[in-house]
């Protein structure tokens, strides 16, 4: 049985999800300056300086087997623009969760994103075999909730106070997509990302 936090090499037609590796660490630090992504309160991202360290946590996760990290290409630009994770993985419950991802500000809106997402969907559900993918945010982070409900993804409730971030209590939305729903879900995804590629 394949291993839910092992990473492959995945191409759709915006975005291209590359294995993480350290050889990524100085592309991913401009990246991550490109709206200086780790001055945003309710977000995590690593400044250019910590990417290294950043992957190698990431890396350690995933021998653990517990992530399965990438890195987030453009595929007109060439350019790495971003990272992202299975993490949470519970593969004896056949769930990942989908997260620690963050894009370049030049990104958002350019179709990168759905494609990525709908790339590892579509691993999640029709190569692994998950029953649910999750997704977890921030309460304040409103621009995320609206990517995650835009991907077709039901919001399942409000965890409050689920974890100690940044020295504050953190409330935490999590929101699902079930095998059953995952068909129309990509339906939409291929639909964006068709008007996006155009």
């Amino acid at each position: 049985m394949t291993s839910f936090a092992e990473t492959v090499p995945l191409t759709g037609n915006l975005a291209a999800l590359e294995p993480l590796s350290l050889d990524h660490a100085d592309e991913l630090g401009r990246a991550a300056a490109d709206g200086e992504l780790w001055k945003i309160w309710y977000t995590t991202v690593p400044t250019p300086d910590a990417m290294a360290s950043e992957i190698e946590r990431r890396l350690a996760w995933q021998r653990e087997g517990t992530m399965a990290p990438w890195a987030i290409r453009n595929l007109n630009t060439g350019t790495l623009v971003g990272m992202t994770t299975y993490c949470n993985i519970s593969q004896e419950n056949l769930r990942v969760e989908i997260g620690y991802t963050w894009m370049s500000a030049s990104q958002h809106g350019t179709g990168v994103n759905p494609d990525a997402k709908r790339l590892l969907l579509a691993r999640a559900f029709d190569t692994l075999g998950c029953k649910a993918v999750y997704f977890h945010t921030h309460w304040h982070n409103h621009q995320s909730r609206a990517a995650i409900a835009r991907l077709g993804a039901k919001q399942d409730g409000v965890l409050r106070n689920y974890q100690v971030y940044k020295g504050l209590m953190r409330d935490t939305v999590t929101f699902s997509i079930l095998d059953t729903e995952w068909p129309s879900v990509q339906r939409g995804l291929e639909a964006r990302v068709e008007r996006h590629a155009g």
